[in-house]
């Protein structure tokens, strides 16, 4: 049943990065339904269709072609459909002012890209079990960067 799943949605513009992410949710045997797309424009035209479902978690690369991260953020925060939306942040970057400019426009919590596919997959088994509602509600500095 659709509903014992946590949807999940990944844009991302790097071909390797997008398959990395569905292999881990594989390996993790999550109740995960997990679909990908490679830029911001198709992200945001799939999300506005009525009858899609609204996934828990979407995980935004910052820079993709066409529409960035950023860009996709401000949307889809302006949009109160996707209010209880958890928004994760997902980036090669780390910079101070990456962070706090995602962190100002409404992302949830911001992950730098893991090294390796062990970490990556110990970073997503995290992030789909943290309490979402706890995370909305008390977002500030101090939890919005996830450290391993």
């Amino acid at each position: 049943m659709a509903d014992d799943y946590t949807h999940i949605i990944l844009a991302d513009d790097d071909e390797d990065d997008r398959m990395f992410f569905t292999e881990a949710f594989e390996e993790l045997k999550m109740n995960t339904s997990v679909r990908t797309f490679n830029d911001g424009v198709y992200l945001l035209d799939h999300l506005m269709k009525n009858e899609v479902v609204i996934p828990h978690i979407l995980f935004l690369d910052l820079n993709m072609p066409r529409m960035s991260g950023i860009e996709c953020l401000v949307e889809i925060r302006q949009n109160s459909r996707f209010k209880d939306m958890a928004i994760a942040i997902y980036s090669t970057s780390a910079s101070e002012e990456d962070i706090e400019s995602t962190f100002i426009k409404g992302a949830n919590i911001y992950i730098k890209k893991p090294s390796d596919f062990k970490k990556l997959k110990k970073m997503l088994s995290n992030v789909v079990t943290i309490n979402w509602q706890y995370q909305t509600n008390g977002l500030n500095r101090d939890n919005f960067l996830l450290r391993l």
